[in-house]
């Protein structure tokens, strides 16, 4: 009762009355971990960190641990950003190794886009990136092997499971699962994650408006980390819902990249990810406000589904490098689906890689995803509304609205 009743006090314990967000949140301070201004300057990251904090301070309505915990989590990507600066330094041959061809899973959210990677990461000529090491990419002191810092991660998540009760059930994540590309353009204060975890609504206005593309130079660097610790290159297979918002910026850096966009009833997207916002959010506030997180996804995810259809209609991408599946078809039928999307890209689907991948099917039914519980009039959502907004999407990519 004790650790339940400390657990809700830290959840919704406003800090405003002690000023601690002013007091640790301020940009120089926790700048100075990183080398200061300066330590910023190759990704142009100084800006969003100085917008996402003043955010966190003015609008978050941070609880006691929301306060602690964007502290917590600021200050470990700026130590992950110092560490790759100096090991880049010191093994400069790594900024040489190439990146060739990387798939991109994205679309909408909720969509199927993290089943699907957990799928393709079944091939052992695919390389995903890990949540373990997107969080801690470099040894944090000498003795720190991936064991210790794979463990370090699985508890971490287990905490969080507690203070955020149903966060799994909904999106089902060890520290060995393929992690989105959010958690590594977060390095540079470039990354939609922010505004999913904290009401943050100058810097979800200054994200939509930047420009992208040091954010994926940034990202295509954390890659060759990656890649020069395995030692030999491999196929990048990569997952964002978040990748609509930039594609342009995508394709400056990644010209060769491979796309896969994924589509579903966005009347569907919409009320799964209204639920996960409020899962993630509701250990952080002092308030939870579901109806601003309504207003916020829809016009998000509207914007986001305009992003694709121009996209699409503008040829950004060669059209032997694209493929669209459905929530349905990906979900009914994954191996078959997995299949026709290996032959478009001319790969080889080995009968060993299938039987892998139908084993990770018969763990993960239905992908994983549970029914859809969340009503969309909870979060001041209009289905009528809803419906006209996406009918396009609809009309462009052939999906039920």
């Amino acid at each position: 009762m004790m650790k339940g009743g400390l657990l809700t006090a830290l959840r919704r314990r406003p800090v405003s009355f002690l000023r601690l967000p002013d007091r640790i949140l301020q940009p120089e301070a926790l700048m100075s971990h990183c080398g200061g201004p300066d330590g910023l300057a190759p990704f142009d990251a100084e800006t969003p960190l100085r917008v996402l904090l003043e955010d966190y301070r003015r609008h978050a309505e941070l609880s006691l641990l929301g306060c602690f915990a964007a502290r917590f989590d600021v200050l470990r990507l700026l130590r992950n950003l110092a560490a790759l600066r100096e090991r880049e330094a010191r093994e400069p041959e790594l900024l040489t190794t190439p990146v060739e061809r990387p798939i991109f899973i994205t679309g909408l959210p909720r969509s199927g886009t993290t089943f699907l990677h957990k799928l393709l990461a079944e091939d052992p000529d695919n390389r995903s990136p890990a949540v373990w090491e997107t969080v801690y990419p470099l040894p944090r002191c000498r003795n720190d092997p991936p064991a210790r810092r794979i463990a370090t991660m699985n508890r971490q998540l287990a905490v969080f499971e507690r203070l955020a009760p149903g966060f799994r059930a909904v999106h089902p994540i060890d520290a060995a699962s393929p992690q989105e590309c959010t958690e590594i353009t977060a390095h540079v204060f470039r990354s939609f994650r922010f505004e999913m975890t904290y009401y943050t609504p100058d810097y979800r206005d200054w994200l939509r408006a930047a420009d992208h593309a040091p954010a994926y130079r940034f990202h295509r660097v954390f890659l060759q980390h990656l890649q020069h610790t395995d030692g030999r290159p491999r196929r990048w297979v990569l997952k964002s819902p978040d990748h609509v918002f930039a594609l342009e910026a995508l394709a400056s850096v990644y010209p060769d990249a491979r796309i896969v966009f994924l589509h579903r009833n966005p009347l569907e997207v919409l009320a799964s990810v209204a639920g996960l916002t409020a899962i993630l959010r509701q250990p952080f506030t002092s308030r939870l406000d579901r109806f601003s997180i309504g207003q916020q996804i829809v016009g998000d995810w509207l914007h986001g589904a305009e992003a694709m259809i121009r996209a699409h209609t503008r040829s950004l991408f060669p059209e032997e490098r694209i493929a669209h599946i459905r929530f349905r078809d990906l979900v009914g039928r994954p191996i078959e689906t997995i299949a026709a999307l290996y032959e478009r890209f001319g790969l080889p689907l080995s009968a060993e890689t299938r039987r892998r991948m139908e084993r990770r099917v018969a763990e993960l039914p239905r992908g994983g995803y549970g029914a859809v519980t969340h009503v969309l009039e909870d979060y001041g959502i209009n289905t009528r509304a809803v419906r006209e907004h996406f009918a396009a999407y609809a009309a462009c990519f052939g999906v039920q609205v």
